[in-house]
């Protein structure tokens, strides 16, 4: 049961960071750990934003590289 809820606990972190990650690609805004405490809290948010951005990564590459997703022509506006 604890172990249940850790894995829990930690797939929606990752999944915040991941949702985190593809705001910074998408529009360049990020999250600022300069506001948090320095030492294991500042490192910590470092290293699950650093986790988002390669699980970010790994899905953009298996979309491009899959033959399940297209890309989708620009509109015309």
């Amino acid at each position: 049961m604890v172990l249940g809820r850790l894995f829990h606990y930690t797939f929606d972190i990752v999944l915040l960071s991941t949702v985190l990650a593809g705001v910074k690609r998408h529009t360049g805004f990020q999250f600022s750990t300069t506001s948090l405490p320095e030492g294991p809290a500042q490192q910590a948010a470092n290293t699950l934003l650093g986790a988002g951005e390669r699980v970010f990564e790994l899905a953009a590459a298996t979309s491009y590289t899959s033959s399940l997703f297209e890309r989708e022509p620009p509109k015309a506006k």
